[in-house]
């Protein structure tokens, strides 16, 4: 008769819950299915190969400007290089016999290599790459071939100069230029990713191990979400052709896919497996998981996309890159959640328990008879969390004016952040050489190894007016203090196209040079190639780029946190009928993140326990981390919400108080979000010990923001708010009662009757 109840009120018209069962019906079919998108996708993609965001398409404005003039006039511009060779102990004059051979050394070193052309000795007439003090000269040269792919060629360069160093111990003779920094940084980059990449998945798998106590399910969730990584890596290579990739993006794919990934799964199986232990039948526990934790996977995942899509609305290349990489690793990691998951469920069956690791397995640990199936196990779930929802619900007042001043206090320090593209010797400090090469060229050659690049466009470039315009600006710009010269200018007459290469007064030192940039901008080249009708004169480089990616950032910061906030309240407000939780649930998300943006202040900037993650001197926080975090953690965060929400309204429906139900919801998901939390943290942690000053801040900021979230923000202040809310927390105006219902609630089933679960391999029908 029980059985006969759970058939007819088993019967859901929720999408999850359809997926559920075809998949269980299907098992083979959605399996292979599964596997048969995976390999297309990455064949596919390979196929197609990936397009990456080009210079020109990383920025609007001046920047982008010149970025296009240079494209269309069909220009490369050579990866420049310089040799810096300088007196150890500052003695030594340029001119000594000594110091000019090992000049004569370093020219012969880097043409005998064979990638170089239009090598410049410093002695030359027109050179002036003498240091005012004469201490200091500069070899310079260009690549050949692509700029693009320098990189890769400059290693038989690079081992010249040292050649020549080792030959010349009394001097420093150090190799810096695009090339030389792109191969330093990629190597630092690439390795560090590799190590965190390599590092992620079996964190995660030791942690399920710990949470599943089996090998098998604990596996389940990796390869999930390692196929779904790979297919969004094959979809990348395609939709690339319409929206350029990046390495960047590709990094934060994985960091995405694998977190999302893992905790979709988790969600899911382990809802499958309580209701197992509570005595239910395996078909009966993979419907109701279907029903339950399908559908939370799928409102949670849309949510999730919807934040990552804000990144769109940036105008940034990468930032675009980013969110649809993010997006379309969480949609594929969603359907596959809610479609193959239940297919293989069905087909492990009870072997989905196999490979039990003694002490860790939930039978041992909870020491109960008959295999820890009694439903009061399941029911008390973690006996911490009962203690803190006893103190919680007993003064949920006080548990709320507590949390949130806490959460308020910690978020304070954000009020004074600081935001800037950081410098070679705050990003890498002292782990890098090249970073002192840089910086010793900057002081001996204040702007030179970075100036500023005015890009002229004419229809004639050498009409009279146009030459009297450039000289006037040459000019203008030493006078109004932007620069100290030498101002070059490369003409390219055929093209009808100048280069005005003008060294920044400040140099290294970002403010000063952006104030000299801003001289540049605003006064000199209005006063003179802007009198001259038909030219363009956009001006570029290094200090022009990082600060017109610091004011897209700011003009985008509105338009992305609105799309982001309006379009996730809309959906919680869908998705449970309830403009109270739509509200909550956006309150209790900007006070995590705001509580993480605290935290970030706190040890980058003001240096609070820097020492610890090896932060010292930082002294800002990088500019496109804040609206990056916004975006990842309101998505990230809704996993957690929407699963202990719909848990607790599951237990309301069910006919349960307010209370109880608060208590059941947060008590029996406490395991599930503590697991996923704990896999969030430690793959976030990776991250935040690379050598990268701004990889350290991403993964510090992530995982603060997720360990708050999982603990005061889920286990204090959300039952907390929802205690003192009542009924109100399920209020719908009567004027929205007409919108789309995607509630889809399970059927309330009664409680299970004894049975016979089917054995390993048996076919489970839903």
């Amino acid at each position: 008769m029980a059985r006969n109840g759970e058939r007819q009120g088993a019967r859901v018209r929720g999408f999850a819950a359809r997926a559920g069962g075809w998949s269980a019906r299907h098992r083979w079919a959605a399996v292979g299915i599964w596997v048969l998108f995976v390999v297309l996708a990455m064949g596919i993609g390979n196929a197609a190969g990936r397009v990456d965001v080009k210079d020109s398409d990383q920025l609007s404005g001046e920047t982008s400007q010149a970025a296009r003039i240079i494209d269309d006039a069909g220009i490369d511009e050579p990866a420049g290089e310089t040799v810096l060779v300088q007196a150890r102990n500052g003695e030594l004059p340029a001119t000594a016999p000594e110091f000019k051979k090992a000049v004569a050394d370093v020219i012969q070193a880097v043409e005998g290599t064979g990638a170089v052309t239009n090598v410049r000795s410093p002695y030359a007439a027109q050179a002036q790459t003498v240091s005012k003090d004469g201490r200091t000269a500069l070899v310079q040269f260009d690549m050949r071939g692509d700029p693009e792919t320098a990189a890769d060629r400059v290693a038989p360069v690079q081992k010249a100069v040292e050649g020549v160093a080792r030959d010349h111990g009394s001097l420093r003779i150090e190799e810096i230029g695009a090339a030389s920094m792109n191969k330093t940084f990629d190597d630092a980059f690439g390795d560090d990713f590799q190590r965190a990449e390599y590092s992620a998945v079996p964190v995660a798998l030791g942690i399920l191990l710990i949470a599943f106590g089996a090998l098998v399910a604990a596996l389940l969730p990796v390869a999930l979400a390692v196929t779904a990584i790979m297919a969004t890596m094959g979809l990348m290579g395609i939709v690339s052709h319409l929206q350029p990739m990046s390495d960047t993006a590709n990094s934060v794919m994985l960091l995405v896919g694998l977190a999302v990934g893992v905790d979709y799964c988790l969600f899911y199986l382990r809802r499958e497996r309580e209701e197992r232990m509570k005595g239910r039948d395996a078909r009966s526990a993979l419907q109701i998981a279907a029903a339950t934790s399908g559908r939370a996977i799928i409102v949670s995942g849309v949510t999730v996309c919807v934040a990552m899509a804000g990144m769109l609305f940036t105008g940034l290349a990468e930032f675009q890159a980013m969110g649809l990489a993010s997006l379309m690793v969480v949609a594929v990691a969603m359907v596959g959640s809610v479609t193959v998951l239940p297919a293989l469920l069905s087909l492990l069956g009870e072997r989905v328990e196999k490979g039990r690791i003694p002490f860790l397995h939930p039978d041992k640990r909870r020491g109960a008879k008959n295999g820890g199936r009694a439903n009061g196990d399941v029911d008390r779930g973690s006996r911490f969390w009962s203690r803190v929802l006893s103190v919680v619900l007993k003064r949920p007042g006080v548990s709320v004016a507590v949390a949130v001043v806490a959460l308020l206090a910690v978020a304070s320090p954000a009020l004074g952040m600081k935001t800037q593209n950081l410098t070679l010797d705050q990003e890498f400090g002292n782990s890098l050489p090249i970073v002192a090469t840089y910086d010793r060229v900057n002081e001996a050659f204040p702007g030179g190894s970075e100036p500023a690049e005015v890009v002229v466009k004419a229809h004639d470039i050498n009409a009279a007016d146009v030459r009297s315009a450039i000289a006037d600006f040459r000019a203008q710009a030493v006078r109004s203090g932007a620069s100290r010269g030498p101002v070059e200018v490369t003409v390219h007459a055929q093209q009808n196209v100048a280069f005005i290469d003008v060294p920044l007064v400040g140099g290294s030192d970002q403010g000063k040079a952006e104030k000299s940039l801003a001289l540049l901008r605003d006064h000199v080249r209005p006063d003179t190639l802007g009198k001259v009708d038909g030219v363009e004169a956009p001006v570029t480089g290094q200090v022009a780029g990082s600060k017109d990616f610091n004011d897209q950032i700011v003009g985008s910061v509105v338009p992305v946190f609105a799309f982001v906030v309006v379009f996730a309240f809309l959906l919680m407000l869908l998705s449970f009928r309830s403009l109270t939780v739509a509200i909550t649930s956006i309150v209790l998300n900007l006070l995590s993140v705001g509580a993480a943006y605290g935290i970030l202040v706190a040890v980058f900037q003001h240096g609070w326990g820097a020492s610890l993650v090896g932060a010292e001197g930082v002294g800002a926080i990088i500019s496109w981390l804040p609206l990056f975090l916004f975006v990842i953690l309101f998505g990230l965060s809704m996993d957690y919400h929407v699963f202990v929400v719909s848990r607790i309204k599951e237990a309301r429906l069910q006919g349960r108080t307010n209370t109880d139900a608060i208590r059941h919801g947060v008590v029996t998901t406490a395991g599930v979000v503590t697991s996923a939390a704990v896999i969030m943290v430690a793959v976030f942690s990776i991250f935040g010990t690379l050598s990268m000053q701004s990889m350290k801040q991403m993964g510090v900021g992530l995982a603060a923001a997720v360990l708050i979230d999982a603990t005061v923000i889920r286990g204090v202040l959300l039952p907390a708010v929802m205690a003192l809310l009542g009924e109100r927390n399920w209020y719908l105006p009567t004027w929205l009662r007409r919108m789309p219902d995607l509630t889809h609630d399970e059927a309330v089933l009664p409680e299970p009757a004894p049975s016979q679960e089917p054995k390993g391999g048996e076919e489970l029908r839903v």
